[in-house]
């Protein structure tokens, strides 16, 4: 299916409006997954014509993907990679852990942004960071597009990694995400050291239910150490 190859629309529009010069994409892979961290790319490219092929790491091949992410590495301007774990997944939740991981991709940058491109609708970056969330920014949107190739094929390996004792989850194949081949192994294996524990996917699971960690948000906490769920004398 043809679709069109992404630009510096944001970009300029970006350095336009406010000022900013050094802006980077950010885009994340991961967070449906059932085992691994959930990854995040920052990439800054600047306005040069961008490496044949560029767009939404999905809509690329895996074989391409391979071969694009060497050029993509070579041509931005720098990158990085920032990663929350399956354990802060399960204490924090999945919108905290991307501020985390996006956080740490930012952070690790050799110079710091002065705006940042997220890809969709909702910006979990926030403060102190001067975010612009565009939708389906992975297709229209150079510096997201390569953030999101990045991610994509560096988290792919590093699940690909993961020790041989787990070879019958085909880590290798399916990144964490639950296709047939995990389920299986799944419910038959319990889950691994790299899966998310506190998430639904347990309820199926009457063997391994009793493994589920349930998330106390900071509201009931707060209301529990006040004596407001329990007996005050």
């Amino acid at each position: 299916m043809p679709y069109e190859p992404p630009t510096h629309r944001v970009e300029r529009s970006i350095r336009a409006t406010t000022g900013a010069k050094i802006i980077a994409g950010v885009d994340e892979v991961g967070r449906g997954a059932w085992a691994g961290p959930v990854t995040v790319c920052a990439a800054i490219t600047g306005l040069r014509r961008p490496p044949e092929g560029l767009t939404d790491s999905k809509l690329i091949s895996p074989r391409r993907r391979e071969e694009l992410v060497v050029e993509l590495e070579k041509w931005v301007t720098a990158h990085s990679l920032g990663h929350a774990s399956p354990e802060e997944i399960d204490e924090l939740g999945m919108t905290a852990a991307l501020r985390l991981a996006a956080s740490r991709a930012l952070d690790a940058l050799p110079v710091r942004p002065e705006a940042v491109i997220l890809d969709g609708k909702h910006d979990y970056l926030g403060d102190p960071w001067q975010v612009r969330t565009v939708i389906k920014g992975d297709q229209s949107c150079v510096a997201v597009a390569a953030a999101s190739v990045i991610a994509k094929v560096r988290r792919d390996a590093m699940m690909a990694e993961l020790p041989g004792e787990y070879a019958d989850f085909a880590f290798a194949a399916n990144a964490g995400y639950p296709s047939p081949v995990h389920k299986a192994v799944l419910a038959e294996r319990g889950p691994t050291p790299y899966h998310r524990l506190s998430w639904a996917y347990l309820d199926a699971l009457p063997r391994w239910r009793h493994l589920k960690k349930v998330r106390i948000t900071a509201a009931a906490a707060e209301l529990e150490s006040g004596g407001q769920l329990g007996f005050d004398f």
